[in-house]
């Protein structure tokens, strides 16, 4: 029941799509709409794969500065492995809202700035555990470093000196390390520090209806008053009284000097109302980020006047009466939602029952089904009690059912390969030969084709597997469909499970025995080639006679071949009147075919077939 009930505050996942990885978000709002549905208000956090390959390298760049400063440095002693699965914990927090609808949530999980005092495999042991160090605009596309980093190491140390010892002087001139600004044993009383204060509010109030900007702020007597009781005007007369040796005379005195009496405001009194209205609507955007509500909100103030500005607004009629709104809102809104468990079955489940016959590994083997005996794309298991198609239909890709919840939570497969650097996952679509991606030297972006030479070295294992899968591979079909797909990793698990069987009955391999070059053209001009003969050509039986035979009429369905036109059952072998003894005659005029009519005709196997074809 825990489990399932979401409050505000909570990190979820969220499915868009039955396919593609779970959203990950913050919950800020939950909003009953007018149809009794339940909108969820959260907040947007991105995965590597969500931003471009720029951002990608920026942010590799960031990770690298916080492996020097980390103690120690975990990256050294993570795998291959780990460091690809810690790629898929790092999110990067936006400023993006969006409602989603809360019936799509799909489960808890946690996000937590990057510690770097944290050890970094402490993210891999926890189930669901996600970090973010890093901010991304969607609008801008920037990716910019937080500004609640966690200030901990030793840049941020202070330098403590060694205590004195006992009966030591402290050498240190301590009027240079603070300055005394009231003396709690002067000669004046409570009731003369009062008076005074009493008095430098009157000159504070008489300042103010001189002075033509504060009388159109405080139109009325009772504002100027109020305005000249603030803690700015109360610390001036105090520093005014010490910086005159606690006499009141020369204080009062001091306080109206001969150009007129002292103004003193603060920042509650120098913003105007249209920049106090800005300042609560960026409050209400950005929260206490005034790095931010200066930038876009108000870059002509300084960073230091809007956090003065803020903690005085705190204490104002105006934020007392926005916190009782905000808490009236939160009464009406949603604090909990139940969201049941979502049992209905994924469309990428593969159902064994429904399968119909066809290709194993792009290849066909009749009287087998579609996708038997393929191994998982991440883990390269062969058994699953679930699996779940993984990537375009007519790549044949399917995941088993541990590795499916991986993608779904992480966006990306447990395993690294070759093809690690492709995004988002496994969307390929421009295709090169048996499915293999190729790709520009340094760029994620896939090509048809590779602007450096490169050289493919065959590992004994493959040259092992297409003997020993001679019958799945099948080369001579894939040379002539270079298109289709060939699954490698299923090919290579076939050929691990018959290696112990193939190792007792070795292959008998003939040996070829390669004559030297000179050997060779020492035969070719003992041979010479025999001259060709003359074409022969189409006579009558009578030479006398002008009149060409008729030749029976051909239909030409097709384009010319080497054997000229011929008709449509002569194409297709279908027997017809004539048809043999005309294919013949045409055959007849190809001059030096004898040699390859009688190989044809001779040859017994398949194998020689499929090499003259």
């Amino acid at each position: 029941m825990a489990a399932n009930m979401y409050r505000v505050g909570d990190y979820v996942y969220f499915e868009n799509s039955s396919s593609n990885p779970y959203l990950i978000r913050r919950v800020e709002e939950l909003n009953k709409t007018a149809n009794g549905n339940v909108e969820a208000k959260v907040v947007c956090f991105y995965r590597r794969r969500d931003i471009s390959s720029t951002l990608v390298a920026l942010a590799d760049k960031h990770a690298s500065e916080l492996e020097e400063e980390m103690e120690p440095p975990d990256m050294m002693e993570l795998s291959e492995k780990q460091k690809h699965q810690l790629r898929h914990r790092e999110l990067f927090l936006s400023r993006q809202l969006e409602s989603l609808p809360a019936t799509h949530i799909r489960g808890k999980c946690s996000v937590t700035l990057l510690n770097e005092t944290e050890s970094l495999t402490s993210y891999l042991d926890r189930e669901d555990s996600f970090f973010y160090s890093l901010v991304y605009d969607p609008q801008q596309k920037t990716l910019l470093a937080d500004k609640g980093e966690i200030r901990i190491g030793n840049r941020y140390q202070a330098d403590i000196f060694e205590l004195l010892k006992e009966g030591e002087e402290d050498e240190r001139d301590q009027q240079k390390l603070e300055t005394k600004v009231w003396n709690a044993e002067n000669p004046l009383t409570e009731k003369q520090i009062d008076q005074f204060l009493v008095v430098a509010r009157s000159v504070g109030t008489f300042a103010r209806a001189l002075d033509c900007s504060s009388s159109v702020r405080q139109p009325s007597l009772h504002m100027s008053a109020a305005a000249a009781s603030r803690d700015i005007t109360l610390f001036h007369a105090m520093d005014t009284l010490h910086a005159n040796g606690y006499d009141i005379s020369r204080a009062i005195a001091a306080l109206v000097p001969q150009g007129g009496p002292v103004l003193c405001r603060d920042e509650m009194e120098e913003w105007s109302a249209s920049e106090a209205n800005l300042f609560e609507e960026a409050l209400e955007k950005y929260g206490k980020d005034f790095t931010d509500i200066q930038q876009d909100f108000l870059p002509w103030k300084s960073l230091t006047s809007i956090i003065e500005y803020y903690y005085m607004w705190k204490t104002t009629d105006r934020y007392v009466q926005q916190k009782r709104l905000k808490a009236a809102e939160a009464e009406s809104k949603l604090k909990q939602v139940y969201i049941p468990n979502y049992n209905k079955p994924n469309p990428n489940q593969i159902s064994v029952n429904n399968m119909k016959p066809g290709l194993v590994n792009g290849t066909g083997v009749p009287g087998q089904t579609a996708g038997v005996g393929r191994a998982c794309e991440s883990c390269y298991t062969t058994q699953s009690y679930q699996w779940y198609s993984w990537g375009p239909p007519n790549m044949l890709c399917r995941l088993c059912a541990s590795c499916w919840t991986y993608w779904k939570k992480y966006g990306g497969l447990k395993m690294p390969t070759r093809l690690d650097g492709e995004r988002p996952g496994p969307n390929r679509n421009s295709m090169s030969p048996h499915g293999l991606q190729l790709r520009h030297s340094g760029s994620p972006k896939f090509a048809v084709k590779t602007r450096q030479a490169f050289y493919l070295q065959t590992t004994k294992l493959t040259k092992i597997a297409r003997r020993l899968c001679r019958d799945i591979l099948r080369p001579w079909y894939a040379a002539r469909h270079p298109y289709m797909p060939i699954n490698s990793a299923a090919i290579k698990v076939e050929c691990t499970a018959r290696l112990p069987e193939a190792a007792k009955t070795p292959l008998i391999l003939k040996k070829v025995i390669r004559k030297p070059l000179e050997a060779v053209v020492r035969y070719i001009e003992t041979h010479p080639l025999p001259p060709k003969p003359e074409i022969a050509k189409w006579v009558n039986s009578s030479i006398n006679n002008r009149t060409p035979a008729k030749i029976p009429p051909v239909i030409n369905s097709g384009s010319p071949t080497i054997l000229g036109k011929r008709s449509y059952e002569q194409h297709n072998g279908i027997d017809s009147v004539g048809a043999k003894s005309y294919l013949a005659a045409q055959w007849e005029i190809l001059p030096n075919q004898g040699q390859i009519t009688q190989r044809w005709v001779n040859a017994t196997s398949e194998t020689e077939k499929n090499e003259l074809d």
